[in-house]
């Protein structure tokens, strides 16, 4: 039993971070991984051959019936529905940094979110977690002909919003050390200068706290938003980085208070989408401030 445990620790951050891309959520997926371990915790360990395989499907499996279950509330979701943000540690190497930051970044999973559930298991299990075709056939019940078809259309319906997101990690670094800057100064026009004309923002509030019910489109009306509070010295705004989802983003902060996370794509040269996460119960894993490794 103790090799079983030492086997699903050390796993677990891939286990995770699998549940993590197909859900969005943090919370279901936390419960995803902890019905895993206790299916591994019954299973007959001496006939499973691969730990690895059996842990990763079982997990994808579990996700993808919660996805089902979760897609009707999501219809009925007050506002935007925005993922969950997590704090990411940071990868030792600037390799490791662009891979975790082109699959778990708040931008991408929303790309996700057009797939069906099976759709999305097979893609990420084959172009995340090298997957082969045999092994996601077995994890979703269907042929190895199929699953190919699903991943090839899986990756066509999203390859080019895939190519809109590429840009160095130094270069966007760079441009939101400049862009916090001017926030906390309440430089205007330096920040309208570093948005794109036809930049979007979107917020998430979830019904419990005030945001949009619809996308802000244009640079300048998004520029003025987020220098308004820089005229009220009482919300005491307080602007801090931080490694969002596998990318730099900004948490602002009015009277100590966490009020957002905020995720932005950048060219490296001008922001083009911000994407607001504001609802309490989807800022609580930023609130422990507990970076989490994510595989």
């Amino acid at each position: 039993m103790e090799d079983a445990t030492d086997t699903f620790s050390r796993l677990r951050p891939r286990l995770l971070g699998a549940a993590y891309r197909m859900l969005g959520s943090l919370a279901e997926a936390e419960d995803v991984v902890q019905d895993a371990w206790l299916q591994w915790h019954e299973a007959d360990q001496a006939s499973i051959d691969n730990a690895e395989a059996w842990l990763v499907a079982t997990t994808t499996r579990r996700a993808i019936d919660r996805l089902r279950s979760a897609h009707t509330n999501r219809e009925q979701y007050v506002g935007i529905w925005l993922p969950e943000p997590v704090l990411t540690d940071g990868p030792t190497t600037p390799e490791q940094l662009n891979e975790v930051s082109s699959d778990v970044s708040i931008a991408f999973l929303l790309v996700l979110e057009r797939l069906a559930p099976d759709a999305r298991a097979a893609f990420l299990l084959h172009e995340v977690f090298d997957a082969d075709y045999a092994e996601i056939a077995k994890t979703l019940g269907k042929s190895e002909a199929a699953c190919r078809q699903i991943v090839h259309r899986a990756k066509a319906q999203l390859l080019e919003d895939r190519k809109r997101y590429v840009v160095t990690q130094d270069a966007h670094q760079r441009l939101m050390k400049r862009f916090a800057e001017a926030l906390s100064t309440g430089d205007f026009l330096g920040l309208k200068d570093m948005m794109d004309e036809s930049a979007v923002l979107m917020g998430d509030g979830g019904g419990v706290v005030q945001s949009f019910p619809e996308p802000m489109v244009g640079g300048e009306r998004i520029a003025q938003l987020l220098y308004a509070p820089s005229l009220r010295p009482e919300n005491g705004m307080r602007i801090e980085l931080a490694l969002i989802n596998g990318n730099v983003g900004l948490l602002r902060y009015f009277n100590g208070e966490l009020e957002s996370a905020q995720s932005y794509v950048s060219d490296g040269e001008h922001i083009q989408r911000i994407y607001v996460q504001r609802n309490p119960e989807k800022l609580r894993q930023i609130l422990s401030h507990r970076p989490l490794h994510l595989q």
